[in-house]
């Protein structure tokens, strides 16, 4: 389309105002805003269902406390009450192996001695038993192949980021357990609950400990070899007394 225009001096000048005019831009559907209402509603339903849920949980945390007793539980805070019920159910588990384990000794009395607590160790790092070592071979096709040493005494060592879980079974001896908990502490293995259990002369050792960030042991075998070691120089120890 050309747009004729006349000037004072009489010229005549034709513009183009296909490429002069310039083009509609096309209007954006404006989206629909939620009135203040809508959104005030959202967010009072929104702090009720937070509010129930909070209260739900202390109330789930007020019940897993009264079932424990006080030792377990130093503070009322939900990490402290959690860990203490971790700890109390490490315990109960212990307790409830130990008896199994007596049972099938009083079980097993007319066929021979049986080794107590036996059941206790799954994949052990140390064993004084060929049998313990044949048994965690023996599932190596649906578990990874884990070489046992054999030992002064029967260690298993599991470990989860920084915590890790100690179980020991061997002879008892004099003020065994005093430098059991020495020794983890020169360690850097900061003991966060201890429970033993003996039959006849074995005792058996569970711990929870926490691998302080200044250890030097960053692996189950390493912290197992250490345990190793430190039993075998108590060991020696009460033979030269």
């Amino acid at each position: 389309m050309e747009l004729t225009v006349s000037s004072s001096q009489g010229e005549v000048q034709h513009l183009d105002t296909s490429t002069t005019m310039p083009t509609r831009p096309k209007r954006r559907r404006a989206k629909p805003r939620k009135n203040k209402e809508d959104i005030e509603n959202q967010r009072m339903t929104h702090i009720a269902v937070e509010r129930n849920r909070r209260k739900q949980m202390n109330e789930y945390l007020s019940v897993l406390r009264s079932l424990m007793p006080d030792s377990y539980v130093q503070r009322g805070d939900q990490a402290s009450i959690i860990g203490g019920a971790i700890n109390f159910v490490k315990e109960l588990e212990h307790r409830l192996q130990f008896l199994g384990a007596q049972k099938e000794t009083e079980g097993k009395s007319d066929v021979g001695p049986v080794m107590p607590f036996s059941d206790f160790f799954t994949f052990p790092q140390y064993s004084t038993s060929s049998r313990s070592c044949q048994d965690s071979l023996a599932m190596g096709d649906q578990m990874a192949q884990v070489e046992v040493q054999s030992g002064i005494a029967d260690i298993e060592v599991t470990m989860v980021e920084s915590h890790a879980n100690l179980k020991i079974r061997s002879k008892r001896g004099p003020k065994q357990l005093l430098k059991i908990v020495s020794g983890l502490h020169s360690m850097r293995l900061t003991i966060l609950h201890l429970n033993f259990t003996t039959a006849g002369e074995i005792v058996l050792y569970s711990l929870s400990v926490k691998v302080e960030d200044d250890c030097k042991l960053s692996s189950v075998d390493e912290i197992a070899k250490a345990v190793y070691q430190m039993l075998d120089r108590i060991q020696q120890e009460s033979i030269l007394k």
